[in-house]
């Protein structure tokens, strides 16, 4: 019968791994930024050499870390959108009226979106990737849905106060997710697009 090891090494074992995890968790947070800061610079098109470049490592360590493209860009996109929605949701809370609060919310979106239109390109094109990477497409989801959630609430207290608008009934339902889409258009239709990388103009 095997002797079992004694609860001192296991303990020892046990602390080493948690140690190596926050290591690899702290090691991925800081690639996280340095790529989100090459991105900014180098533009929505930069590839993972270019990233790993101007990060100051090499590719290998981004693709150990995340896999390949797509998946940092959903490990930068969560904490773009989670960023993003912490902000949109603060303005609408902070508001003194339902109709400023959506005047908020708008204005922070397209705020975010065009600090670093860049990145913003960058994380969302994980978007048309969504049959390949799934828990960004949820994340994508989720960051709209609770926006989307808010908007409701407002217009269900604006309609409630005895708007005239109260007759809209439920059609007003809509509006939350129409307008959000209509601003994520605009928004995105007025950043500047990346380069066309794979047809680059010859030389004369």
């Amino acid at each position: 019968m095997p002797v079992p090891p004694p609860a001192s090494a296991e303990a020892s074992s046990d602390g080493r791994s948690l140690r190596w995890e926050a290591h690899r968790t702290e090691r991925r947070v800081e690639l996280i930024k340095a790529a989100r800061r090459a991105v900014h610079t180098l533009g929505a098109g930069a590839s993972m050499e270019e990233i790993a470049a101007a990060s100051g490592t090499s590719k290998s360590v981004y693709y150990r870390y995340f896999g390949d493209k797509a998946g940092l860009q959903q490990a930068m996109g969560d904490i773009v959108l989670a960023q993003m929605q912490d902000k949109i949701l603060a303005a609408g809370r902070t508001a003194g009226s339902p109709r400023a609060g959506l005047q908020a919310m708008v204005s922070a979106y397209l705020q975010m979106a065009q600090t670093s239109p860049n990145v913003y390109a960058f994380v969302t094109a994980g978007e048309a990737a969504a049959g390949t990477e799934p828990r960004f497409a949820e994340s994508l989801t989720s960051f709209f849905d609770a926006i989307t959630g808010m908007m409701e609430r407002a217009v269900r207290t604006y309609l409630d106060s005895g708007s005239p608008a109260a007759k809209l009934g439920v059609a007003a339902g809509y509006w939350p997710t129409a307008a959000l889409g209509m601003v994520r258009a605009a928004g995105e239709g007025g950043l500047p697009r990346p380069p066309d990388r794979t047809n680059p103009p010859r030389p004369k």
